[in-house]
This record gives C-alpha cells, structure tokens and sequence, in this order.
C-alpha cells in the first residue's frame, strides 16, 4: 500500500516522503515537535457467540504536520487485522472473536505532531489556477451535511452580509458566523451528530465539536469553498488553555477540527468550535481578550496536542454488521450477539484509552 502501509518501519524519517506543496498550505516554523504512543484496552463482554470490533487509527497519509510510525495489537481475537475505513485510504483496526470467552485486545500507535499554523497574510487569489479535480469532492453534499434549502441560503446571507468576493474571505465571514452564532450545549452526547441541516431549521445552535465545525463545513461548501471535517482525538495537554487539552486516559477526548482550501495555497486548519469551548469551560463571553486571541488563532491553526483519524462521512463499517450508517467513524465500534455496543459509554462497552508522550527511547513521566 506504499504510504499508506499499516506497519512502517520505525524511526523513518518524513523527509523521505516528500509533500507536494500545492497539498498543504505553507507552513509557519512550528513550536512544538512531539511523539506519542496511543493506546486502546479493550476487555470485551464474554456473552454471545461471536464479537466484533472496528477501531480508527491515526491517520496514515502522512502530512507536515502529523506522521504516522505504525500500529500494532495483541490479545486473543480469533481474526484481527488493519484495514482502511470503507470509502476512505485512512487506517482501521478490526478484530473478531468466535464463541464465548475473554475477549482482550490492545491496539497501539506511533504517531509524531508538529504545531500547524499557516501564513495567510501574504496569500494572493490573483492566478491561483483552479481547485485540483481530488479536492472537488470537498464541495459535495452528504447526508447531514446538504447544500441546498437552508444551507444555501444561509451560506449566501452569511456572505452577502460580509461582502465576501473572495473564497478566503467567504471561508473567513462562514467562520466568524459560527463562532457568533453557534454555542457549545454540555448536554449533548458525544461530539454530537453533525446533523447542520436540523440545526439551522429549529434555530437550535448548540452542539458540540462534530455540530459547531460540521457548520463550518457545511456553509463554506455551500459558499462553493471546499471544506472537509477530520475525526480524531486530543492526546496532550494544551500548552495555552487547560479546557483544550488531555493526557493519559484520554477516553472521551475525541475531537472534530476542519479545514478548508485556497487553490494555490493548500488546506487551512480552523476550529470554530473550539473557541466556543473555551468561552464555555471558563465562562467567558465571547468579547474576552482571551478569546478574541484564540478566535484569531484558530483561523489558520492547530495546536497539535492531537491526532487525525479519517475525514470519512456516512460510513458503513461491514455490510453484514448490526450497524446502520455512520455518520462518521470517530469512536471504537463493537457489536457482541448481533447487538451493537454504546460507543458513547466506555466503561459498558468496555474499552479506554491512553496516552503517553515518548522522549528519546521512554516515556515522558
């Protein structure tokens, strides 16, 4: 599978696998360069004939920004194997167990983070040239996520309000707006369900992460701007803001950014949703310096203290699994019996998390 191999050798170094530049927007000098080992414990119920379990991994194609250094498991799966999400090139972990019995299985990864923050002061749109044919399916519809009705009309009110002439302006007036408008509800389970659609006909702008930045997505397509969610997981504390950051058991630290494109320049790291997070876990409101400062940033950055899984939308893990559709694959996935597992409530399903950064050839304690 070349890049895209599971199992690569360790200590290969990213200059070996040269970027194109017209991928990745140029790239400030990062601040922070760090390796982590992320861990899934799985101790599944022994009920039941059969088990299965869908795990997604930190992403494989590797950028400047994140680079994957392999995955291994071990435990007593009857069938345990990598395979990639369905419909997507993004790594995937599946294991299997036949008859009744413990059903134990770790899975483990090697992933290096730089900080991400690109220059779009000096960015020009002038000759450009035009949106590569792989980045046009970025301005397509999906199922939560439809470009025409409220969608639309709201991406266009957005962008007439703004005066908005140029896709970075466009992308940065749909930014503003979700940071205006949207709100992060504490009440929602999960990351939310991405569902924008329901959001902006019952005028109900709360959700979380997977809600707020699926927004995002949603209008700068809408605005004929390519934008694309990526599904992951904080793995580190936040070197700027507590409410931003996880280390060790990091469980429930799943987390949704987004990206957006500029023809010429590459894809654009923003997080809307975080600067309502931040507003939410300190109670600030939303003319704070502090997240002003943040709300600047975030337009143009990631803090890496995280790790991409997929950008997958609408997945169907196995044809023949108890699952309906996915509307992305974010969280460990397992059905024991023929009856689906609660995802959202780890100590039922069960399984944890765990991650831990790695200096030299030890763990950072």
């Amino acid at each position: 599978m070349k890049r895209r191999d599971f199992i690569k050798l360790a200590g290969a170094s990213a200059a070996l696998f040269p970027v194109a530049p017209s991928v990745f927007a140029q790239q400030v000098i990062p601040s922070r360069r760090h390796t982590y080992r992320l861990t899934y414990k799985f101790e599944l119920p022994a009920d039941g004939k059969k088990a299965r379990l869908w795990v997604p991994l930190p992403d494989t194609d590797d950028t400047p920004h994140q680079f994957s250094q392999g995955s291994v498991w071990s435990g007593n799966p009857t069938v345990a194997k990598f395979e990639t999400v369905p419909g997507t090139s993004s790594p995937m972990f599946y294991a299997e167990w036949r008859g009744t019995g413990p059903r134990t299985v770790s899975v483990s990864s090697i992933v290096k983070t730089v900080d991400r923050s690109v220059d779009l002061k000096h960015y020009s749109e002038r000759g450009t040239g035009a949106i590569p044919a792989d980045v046009k399916r970025f301005l397509l519809p999906t199922k939560h996520i439809p470009l025409d009705g409220i969608v639309r009309k709201t991406a266009m009110s957005i962008i007439k309000d703004a005066n908005a002439q140029t896709p970075l302006q466009k992308a940065h007036a749909v930014y503003n707006w979700v940071v205006d408008n949207s709100y992060r509800d504490p009440a929602t389970r999960g990351c939310g369900r991405g569902d924008i659609k329901l959001m902006l006909e019952s005028g109900n702008m709360g959700g979380k992460c997977a809600d707020l930045n699926a927004l995002f997505v949603g209008l700068a397509r809408a605005a004929g701007v390519p934008a694309r969610d990526h599904y992951g997981i904080r793995i580190d504390e936040s070197a700027t803001h507590k409410a931003l950051g996880q280390s060790d058991d990091i469980t429930t630290a799943q987390h949704v950014r987004a990206e957006f494109y500029l023809a010429g320049l590459g894809w654009v790291p923003v997080d809307p949703a975080d600067v309502r997070e931040l507003a939410l876990e300190e109670a600030l409101l939303i003319t704070n310096p502090r997240v002003i400062e943040l709300r600047e940033k975030l337009f143009g950055a990631w803090e890496m203290n995280w790790v991409a899984f997929n950008h997958g939308k609408d997945i169907t893990l196995a044809k023949d699994s108890v699952f309906k559709e996915l509307p992305f694959f974010m969280y460990p996935q397992a059905e024991i019996g023929g009856h689906e597992r609660d995802s959202l409530n780890p100590a039922e399903f069960a399984y944890k998390i765990v991650s831990s950064e790695l200096v030299g050839t030890g763990v950072k304690f």
